[in-house]
């Protein structure tokens, strides 16, 4: 059993030993990137000279096959695909494995002729990544050698007569040696390697090919004619050569005529130019046509102006049909709630497949962006006649207030008051009625003429009438000369917060209202009451949006906002405590 310090101690010293082989092995990594990507001429001049003692004395023996795994282990930390201080995945590993098995356990000249060209033409595609001049002498100087060991050393061994001069044995066991030492010791700055990435797979395919052309036409002609093998290979090169030269003037001719070249590029240009003529119209078609079942119809017109395409038909929400021609070539797509056949001329390869994949996404993404403006412009029309109706709806109460108070006053006055009333119906009938005109007029559209004006203490006075109750107190703080108002929004906005503190009063006993008026500046309304202050979450919202409430401080106030914004005020809630609650329509700063 351990005791408490003793177990502490042990973990302690295992928590080191972990930190320890941690260092080492960042330590070791460190090296081992420094040393691969130093100087990558070394590992290339060290895995050509293990190849080389693995074939000029014969490839028959085990130390032969130990120079191969040498020379694949070489090739491995050269290699221009993976970075060589990396780790590899799984199936990268295995496909290293195998290569490896191969080279060791069936090494024989055939398989060493094929590796040969494959190493000539990583060389080879790798020179368009060799900046540096000195890089691209010892790239040139690698592809020399194994080209010449191929051609006069792996190849003739394909031949079963094939007989070797000592003198020739000698070149190859000895002076070919001197290719992979100059690429050795040539010097490379530092700071000038090449990217590990830098082979090009085109030049390399290509010099692949033509490699195998020369091996296996050199081998044909000398199988066929039975003759000796630099005369094949002679003849190899001169038929290369000459078909080589064809193919360079048929790619650009003179004369005018189109080469083979301009007919490539057409023909790759071909698949592209008609999706981004489609994508462009498309584009063009989002901007013009709003709705969207039209929209799609001509975005599927255009469509079959593609080349492959014959006819399609589309099946959506709100709209299905066919057009062009059926064909027996067809394919269908899926985006969302918008599906597609296609009927096209000829069997289509899988890059125009993936071409009419991306097309129905595409246009499946503008249909469904076009469903969403019509469902937000429908909600748009729908809220103004609902922002609209709540707005009338409230002035027609306002009136119906208005009407209710002067019936009110007419029940609770005598003969003697007769003159009075008769005045006073004289002076609010006419206002009632213009402002109930006013409203008819607001059904059929927006109103073109600028807000009436009246005399600010003809209005305060014709409130003062409407609302004859003891509990609100009007101030008129100045009164100059020919000052107005608007007469409709201090109209709609007085008797929302009158009509909103008379409701609230009936809940607080003793609540006092007051309504001060300054007709200067365009005029100020300030109401206040005496009463409970308002909760801080309905007052955040009671102008931005309209707030639920059994006694007013709803939807009427969030009109009335919006009205005086539109009429260059602003009323806001400039007081909110228990006592003292108080709004105020004032003009806008900067308007006069």
């Amino acid at each position: 059993m351990f005791k408490p310090g003793q177990y502490n101690q042990i973990e302690a010293t295992a928590a080191n030993d972990r930190d320890k082989a941690v260092q080492v092995n960042e330590t070791t990594l460190g090296l081992q990137r420094r040393l691969i990507g130093s100087h990558p001429q070394w590992w290339l001049g060290a895995m050509l000279l293990a190849l080389h003692y693995a074939l000029a004395w014969g490839i028959d023996d085990w130390s032969a096959r130990a120079m191969l795994l040498a020379h694949f282990g070489l090739f491995l930390m050269w290699q221009p695909v993976w970075r060589g201080e990396r780790s590899i995945e799984s199936r990268h590993a295995y496909l290293v494995v195998i290569v490896g098995l191969l080279l060791a356990g069936w090494n024989n000249w055939w398989l060493m002729a094929v590796w040969l060209a494959v190493l000539f033409a990583l060389i080879g595609g790798n020179l368009l990544g060799s900046q540096q001049p000195r890089q691209r002498l010892a790239a040139i100087l690698a592809a020399l050698y194994l080209l010449s060991l191929l051609l006069i050393w792996v190849v003739p061994h394909l031949f079963a007569d094939q007989r070797f001069e000592p003198a020739l044995v000698i070149l190859v066991q000895y002076g070919l040696q001197l290719l992979p030492i100059l690429i050795i010791v040539v010097p490379i700055p530092a700071g000038s390697k090449s990217s590990p990435l830098a082979v090009d797979l085109f030049y390399s395919l290509m010099l692949f090919l033509l490699v195998t052309g020369l091996v296996l036409g050199s081998f044909v002609v000398k199988q066929v004619s039975h003759g000796d093998y630099p005369l094949a290979l002679a003849q190899s090169l001169i038929v290369m050569a000459l078909l080589l030269l064809t193919l360079s003037w048929l790619w650009n001719p003179r004369g005018g005529f189109m080469g083979l070249g301009h007919q490539l590029s057409r023909y790759l240009m071909s698949l592209g130019l008609p999706f981004e003529r489609w994508v462009k119209g498309l584009a063009d078609l989002a901007e013009r046509e709003r709705e969207p079942s039209r929209f799609l119809s001509l975005a599927l017109h255009n469509m079959c102006e593609l080349p492959w395409v014959a006819g399609l038909a589309w099946q959506a929400p709100h709209s299905s049909g066919e057009i062009g021609m059926r064909s027996r070539f067809q394919t269908g797509y899926s985006f969302k709630d918008l599906t597609l056949t296609f009927h096209t001329k000829w069997s289509l390869s899988p890059a125009l497949l993936l071409h009419l994949k991306l097309l129905t996404q595409m246009l499946g993404h503008f249909y469904e962006a076009k469903q969403r403006e019509e469902a937000q412009r429908h909600n748009a029309y729908t809220q103004a006649i609902h922002e609209t109706g709540a707005r009338l709806t409230h002035d027609v109460k306002n009136l119906l207030q208005s009407l209710t108070s002067l019936c009110a006053v007419a029940e609770n006055s005598g003969a003697d008051q007769a003159a009075a009333l008769q005045e006073l119906m004289k002076r609010q009938l006419p206002q009632i009625t213009q402002r109930l005109s006013t409203t008819l007029e607001k059904l059929r559209g927006p109103p073109q003429a600028a807000a009436a004006q009246v005399d600010a203490a003809a209005w305060l006075e014709g409130l003062k009438q409407r609302y004859p109750r003891s509990e609100i107190e009007f101030i008129v703080d100045g009164a100059p000369a020919g000052a107005t108002l608007p007469q409709e929004l201090f109209d709609s906005v007085a008797e929302n917060l009158l009509q909103n503190a008379i409701a609230k009063s009936q809940q607080h006993a003793g609540m006092r209202i007051s309504v001060t008026v300054r007709p200067a500046a365009g005029g100020r309304l300030t109401i206040c009451d005496s009463g409970k202050a308002m909760p801080k979450a309905v007052a955040a919202r009671l102008f931005s949006a309209p707030v639920p409430s059994q006694n007013g401080l709803g939807i009427g106030l969030y009109q009335a906002a919006k009205q005086a914004q539109q009429s260059g005020y602003k009323l806001e809630l400039v007081s909110n405590s228990d006592g003292r609650v108080c709004f105020e329509l004032a003009r806008t700063s900067g308007l006069g």
